[in-house]
């Protein structure tokens, strides 16, 4: 039964936000965190979503919060054919309300605080876990949200034994100007550390934006497609 007295979905507002995506150092180790009836995409991408909530009146119940969650990329898409769809493995939200509504589907959520700023151009996303720095990314962005784009992601979680898909409509105000200059893993002993990047840095630019203000449902339509344990074959819904 759910413990979370929010109803679902529920719409979030103008949150500030920092999306980036890169080939990982070790995709063997980041494809182990997956369920066996999913398999990560082609490249073997990670994705990683750094944003701040400043006010509750820019949500219909969480309240303001501040949240990093990542993840791999999978081999099948959001409803637009051409984004993958994506697996949660790490989520650090500042909000237990939050925390209790993405748990009950199945998001792996723990406590973590992100700040997100800009200074002279660079935006800085910082993401801690018990006041220690995990996560750092830096990215040059334009001063004006310029590009107004809108669609949906898919992201996919575990329940038990049974994997559902959660399609997230969004609109984001994105930075037409935009370069990531760094995404460094701090701590070498914590369990993300394995999604951390190649070295040279490979980032996917087509699916990393900055965004002053990105609006979404969370989550949106949500569908079973079938068990967690599968056969090694990987799951195609």
């Amino acid at each position: 039964m759910p413990t979370s007295s929010l109803p679902a979905p529920q719409l979030v507002l103008d949150s500030r936000m920092l999306y980036t995506s890169w080939i990982p150092q070790d995709p063997d180790a980041c494809a182990r965190l997956l369920p066996p009836a999913l398999r990560p995409a082609a490249n073997r991408a990670v994705y990683m979503n750094q944003y701040v909530v400043d006010s509750a009146s820019q949500t219909t119940g969480f309240g303001a919060y501040s949240l990093t969650y990542l993840g791999l990329d999978l081999d099948f898409f959001a409803p637009d054919g051409s984004t993958p769809a994506r697996f949660f493995t790490h989520y650090f939200n500042s909000s237990q309300v939050m925390r209790e509504y993405a748990a009950e589907r199945g998001v792996p959520a723990g406590t973590g605080a992100t700040t997100l700023e800009v200074d002279g151009g660079v935006a800085t996303a910082t993401t801690s876990v018990d006041g220690r720095p995990i996560i750092r990314t830096r990215a040059r962005v334009g001063d004006a949200a310029d590009l107004v784009l809108g669609g949906h992601l898919r992201y996919v979680t575990r329940v038990g034994n049974r994997l559902i898909a959660g399609n997230y409509p969004y609109i984001g105000e994105l930075v037409s100007s935009f370069e990531v200059l760094s995404i460094e893993f701090l701590d070498a002993q914590h369990p993300v550390y394995a999604l951390r990047p190649a070295t040279p840095l490979q980032v996917m630019t087509g699916f990393s934006f900055y965004a002053p203000r990105d609006s979404f449902v969370y989550p949106g339509g949500e569908e079973d497609i079938g068990p967690a344990e599968g056969g090694g074959h990987g799951h195609r819904p």
